[in-house]
């Protein structure tokens, strides 16, 4: 073999290796500390008018010095608005029911868009323009774990109360960034939207318990479309009631 050929295969062989490494997804792990994160969620949607103040507002955690340390910001839409002229594609009937079964609970006082919740409570201060309470995140809740490779994730939650015995389910979601949409009808006709924090895809696993710590293995959940930039927001709850007792999140390669 010649020296331009053994240089030409070289080439070719590290070429295919940069392809290779570009298409493997490192592995990322995510750790919450043993007091509890808060957990905003944002219940909103693209057919009410009233939402894209509350919007901008969940965007610009992403700047917050405690994300996803302290605060781990979520939205949900929900679909009870589609009917007013616009299908909002990031809708889903399970998470209007998330919201309903919140204020089954007592959680909050009625449904509604755009609606705040922090650990499971109400909170009506983005409309008096307040700053998030430090009071909602509680010490000493245990410890929650994420490893995630490729589409695959591995739970652990090791409960800071060692005598814990009840039925705990792990909340997934995948959220999207730098999302825009241009509304052509509804409330929000003819604007131009921008989602951060949107969940993408959800899912709710029961979790294992043996010797004191619940563990799960699955797959992340299906997407309703892709996004440049994604993140991973997961939460602990107990059986029949949707309030947050640990949470994690971090941002996906």
């Amino acid at each position: 073999m010649s020296i331009m050929s053994m240089i030409k295969q070289m080439r070719y062989v590290a070429c295919l290796g940069l392809l290779f490494c570009s298409h493997v997804q490192a592995e990322v792990i995510i750790n919450s500390s043993g007091n509890q994160a808060r957990l905003i969620e944002l219940y909103t949607s693209e057919g009410c008018s009233s939402c894209p103040p509350a919007d901008r507002w969940l965007s610009k955690l992403e700047t917050h010095p405690d994300l996803w340390k302290k605060i781990i910001p979520v939205a949900f839409h929900v679909d009870y608005w589609n009917y007013i002229g616009w299908h909002d594609r990031f809708s889903s009937t399970r998470y209007s029911a998330r919201q309903r079964h919140y204020a089954a609970n007592d959680n909050i006082d009625s449904v509604y868009t755009p609606g705040f919740l922090i650990n499971g409570k109400e909170w009506r201060g983005f409309f008096k323009r307040r700053q998030l309470p430090d009071e909602f995140g509680r010490e000493g809740m245990g410890e929650l774990q994420l490893t995630i490779n490729e589409r695959n994730i591995d739970a652990r939650f090791t409960p800071a109360d060692a005598v814990l015995r009840e039925k705990l389910y792990l909340n997934v979601a995948v959220l999207g960034f730098d999302i825009e949409t241009h509304v052509e009808a509804g409330e929000n006709r003819n604007r131009k939207l921008v989602h951060d924090f949107v969940v993408l895809g959800y899912k709710a696993l029961p979790l294992s318990l043996e010797q004191g710590i619940y563990t799960v293995m699955s797959s992340l959940p299906a997407t309703v479309e892709t996004s440049s930039r994604t993140a991973v927001a997961a939460w602990i709850n107990k059986s029949g009631n949707p309030t947050p007792l640990q949470a994690a999140g971090g941002w996906l390669q």
